[in-house]
């Protein structure tokens, strides 16, 4: 099945291009993101084939009406999906947009597919295998995030719409721990990626995202080895009544002692 999950991220990513290069329209959602029809073409490839291939696994999409709590909180698998997560950078035309696929069991990500349509790239990790795998065309690379040495600074990933002052208040703290701190801008779940590649070693998540924003990322990143927490340190959960996750930390190496060293985050 991996094969066709695949070739299904490959397959919304071209409908996206398809649009992406056209004079596009641009909707606002009633939570004021934007909404362009990208999302929704990408939406209709990923349900209507996750519903063929596994017809006995529900599947919630950011683009589908979700069922109540009652009912979902009954699922112990299920796909969530994000068909164009980046849609901000979709809109700028930067590239930084990914298509998302995750399997969801017991409220952890297991399973996750990151298509990258710009870039021709396809990140794809299995929790369970301990695998991770970037599909570059036909190219296939094994990755594992670098281990972290504190001798040698840090490389934060950092979205390039959320965090403000906080964000800046955190990443000036954490001169005061590490020698080195580089700032690399990145938009989408592509942040997750790169900390998978082992080309960045933190993403302080100060703002909001949605469940269905990070599930795909965060199983390809703690398949290469990295982690993703709550501010606090409590496991990141999914299937929760409100899709709206807490600010989080992911790092590369899930292996360093991350919460003893890193300083405290500044309150709301």
């Amino acid at each position: 099945m991996k094969t066709d999950l695949i070739e299904l991220t490959r397959r919304a990513g071209e409908a996206i291009l398809e649009i992406y290069a056209s004079d596009f329209k641009v909707q606002v959602k009633a939570d004021a993101s934007p909404l362009t029809l990208a999302d929704l073409a990408a939406h209709r490839i990923i349900e209507s084939t996750l519903r063929a291939l596994t017809p006995d696994i529900p599947v919630l999409s950011e683009e589908s009406a979700p069922p109540a709590y009652s009912e979902r909180r009954r699922w112990q698998r299920y796909w969530l999906v994000d068909p164009l997560d980046g849609t901000k950078e979709f809109v700028n035309r930067n590239g930084e947009f990914t298509v998302n696929i995750a399997l969801i069991e017991d409220c952890h990500p297991v399973l996750g597919f990151v298509g990258v349509p710009v870039q021709n790239k396809v990140y794809v990790g299995d929790v369970r295998a301990g695998t991770c795998e970037r599909y570059i065309g036909d190219e296939m690379t094994r990755l594992c995030g670098r281990k972290m040495r504190t001798s040698n600074g840090v490389t934060v990933v950092a979205s390039r719409h959320h965090g403000g002052d906080r964000l800046d208040t955190y990443l000036a703290s954490l001169q005061k721990v590490f020698p080195k701190v580089d700032r690399t801008p990145v938009g989408s779940s592509l942040k997750l990626c790169i900390l998978a590649e082992g080309e960045a070693d933190l993403y302080p998540r100060l703002g909001p995202t949605s469940e269905w924003d990070i599930a795909a990322a965060h199983a390809v990143l703690e398949a290469a080895g990295g982690d993703v927490w709550q501010i606090g340190g409590e496991p990141m959960q999914y299937n929760k009544a409100e899709f709206l996750n807490p600010e989080f930390i992911a790092v590369s190496d899930a292996a360093f002692p991350w919460l003893d060293t890193l300083p405290a985050v500044p309150a709301l």
